[in-house]
C-alpha cells in the first residue's frame, strides 16, 4: 500500500474532497454572512492550518500513502495557506530565522505582486492591438 508510484493516486483521492469542502464552505459562509468580507476564505485558511498542524504531528512521515492522502491531498487542496504555515513553522523550529522571515514576508508580497501582474497581462492581452 505504500509504493511510491501510488503516491499521486493517494494525493488525488484526498485532493478531490478537500477542494469540494473548501468550495462549499466558502459558498455557505457567503450565503450566511454576506460577501462584504471573505469570511469563508478566512475560516478555511485558519481551520486548514489547525488541521495541518494536527495531522502533520500525528501522521508518521514514513507512511507516505496516509501523508499523501491527508496532508498533501486533502488539506493542501482545502487550503494552500496551511502548507505555507507548516513551512514557516519548520523554518522557525530549525532556528533558520532569516529564511523564515524572507518566506513569511515574501510569500504574500510576491503572491500579491504576481496576482497583479497576471491581471495586468490578462487585461493587456485582451485589448486589440492597434
Amino acid at each position: 500500500m505504500d509504493h511510491p508510484w501510488l503516491l499521486p493516486l493517494w494525493i488525488a483521492l484526498g485532493a478531490i474532497p478537500g477542494a469540494l469542502c473548501r468550495h462549499y464552505l466558502i459558498i455557505w459562509f457567503a450565503e450566511t454572512m454576506g460577501t462584504d468580507f471573505p469570511f469563508g476564505t478566512l475560516f478555511v485558511n485558519v481551520s486548514g492550518s489547525v488541521f495541518m498542524g494536527f495531522c502533520s504531528t500525528l501522521i508518521d512521515e514514513n507512511i507516505s500513502w496516509l501523508n499523501g492522502l491527508v496532508t498533501m491531498g486533502f488539506i493542501a487542496s482545502y487550503t494552500t495557506f496551511s502548507t505555507y504555515a507548516l513551512d514557516m513553522s519548520k523554518l522557525w523550529g530549525q532556528r533558520r530565522y532569516a529564511p523564515a522571515l524572507v518566506y513569511f514576508l515574501g510569500s504574500p508580497v510576491a503572491g500579491w505582486v504576481g496576482l497583479e501582474l497576471g491581471i495586468f497581462l490578462a487585461n493587456w492581452s485582451s485589448f486589440p492591438q492597434g
